[in-house]
């Protein structure tokens, strides 16, 4: 699979100074980290999972999670984790294993051991779970049942731990609970692929919700969390982990407060005028700016509940010429003792030893999901997509 693979090749080689990379479900770690892009959910209850898995992957999804936890009703999870097994077969039948990355949010560490034994040689199509409310007390029981499956089922999987617990959010117990979390990660951090950040949970703590003209940093409470959580638990001195951006509700909008947030001038240039409606009409003016901010605050990929979602999280994921230029010129060999130069771009300062850490992220992230032509910004990789 690939990023931006459902465009045609010429259309892509038009986008791109350097494509965005194949990969597996069996490549390493790190780089699937990078790739998970927009990871859509998508309740396990679905009559038509299986069909709408590859829909998905069609269309340019890499990464999904099949939910038995909070997006079904308790009485539902018997009948979810068996319509989960059924089609799950099914589409190990069909499919040949040309997937995106698959998890499953389960609800209890018991399960676990049990859906990977019922899905038998069909575990295959799994990459791992999504371990819900993750704390370290709550959380280790969930890492010790994933090693064991994947002991028994010899089949490498991955935990993506949500923090999402009030414990996390209040702050006299904060910096304990990430503490511990970090404890637990680190433990099993060869199977941690990324950590995922519950910003509804945060908000229903305090009976919030942020509306579709306000995005999670402008909600206080959840921009302290996510500040802190990026402190602890993302640092760029190799003791940090993946954090993924917390989801965007919304996907229409009857009625507006304020103006739309996404400038003209972009789409009048790329003679995109009906995107531009077109993306305010279904709020996407306020996802897109989430999504910068995700990334201004060192979060990447995002967690997402509708389809129409995906293709903004990974146009805005592609790296600039601009930026690839200046990682570029930052990891020269020959500047490893440090230094300062004006950028390419003859636009800003590049200080090596500061920006090493930024240039070596961009550079895994271009990798993923490439890197755009000098003339492409993000208005022409989502109407390319949106033709597509």
């Amino acid at each position: 699979m690939r990023h931006f693979g459902q465009i045609a090749p010429d259309v892509r080689e038009r986008l791109f100074h350097q494509e965005p990379c194949s990969f597996t479900a069996d490549s390493p770690a790190r780089l699937l980290s990078a790739a998970l892009g927009a990871t859509l959910y998508s309740p396990a209850t679905r009559p038509s999972l299986a069909d709408d898995i590859l829909k998905q992957s069609a269309r340019g999804v890499v990464s999904m999670v099949l939910c038995l936890e909070d997006s079904i009703d308790d009485a539902d999870v018997p009948v979810g984790e068996a319509n989960l097994v059924r089609q799950l077969m099914d589409l190990a039948e069909r499919s040949g294993g040309d997937v995106p990355l698959l998890f499953v949010r389960v609800r209890t560490p018991e399960q676990i051991p049990d859906l990977v034994r019922r899905l038998g040689p069909a575990v295959r199509l799994l990459s791992g779970f999504v371990l819900p409310k993750f704390t370290e007390e709550r959380g280790m029981p969930f890492l010790e049942a994933l090693a064991a499956a994947e002991a028994t089922s010899g089949r490498r999987l991955f935990a993506m731990p949500v923090l999402e617990s009030p414990d996390l959010l209040y702050r006299e117990s904060r910096v304990q609970t990430l503490e511990g979390i970090f404890r637990a990660v680190d433990k099993y951090r060869d199977r941690v692929l990324a950590l995922r950040l519950g910003v509804t949970d945060f908000c229903s703590s305090y009976g919030l919700r942020r509306g579709p003209d306000m995005t999670a940093y402008d909600v206080q409470i959840v921009a302290s969390v996510i500040a802190d959580v990026v402190n602890m638990l993302a640092r760029a001195d190799g003791t940090g982990f993946t954090v993924t951006g917390p989801v965007w509700e919304y996907f229409r909008v009857q009625e507006r407060m304020f103006k739309p947030q996404l400038r003209q001038s972009p789409f009048l240039e790329g003679q995109a005028v009906e995107l531009r409606q077109k993306l305010i009409e279904h709020s996407m003016d306020g996802l897109l700016r989430e999504i910068s901010l995700d990334r201004a605050n060192g979060l990447l990929g995002k967690t997402c509940i509708h389809p129409s979602h995906v293709l903004p999280v990974h146009a805005l994921s592609v790296v600039s010429h601009e930026e690839f230029s200046d990682a570029q010129d930052i990891l020269r060999p020959e500047r490893c003792g440090g230094g300062v130069m004006r950028s390419a771009y003859t636009n800003k300062m590049n200080e090596v030893k500061p920006h090493r850490a930024w240039a070596e992220r961009t550079l895994l992230r271009a990798e993923v999901f490439g890197v755009a032509n000098e003339d492409v910004g993000f208005v022409e990789l989502l109407a390319a997509g949106l033709s597509d």
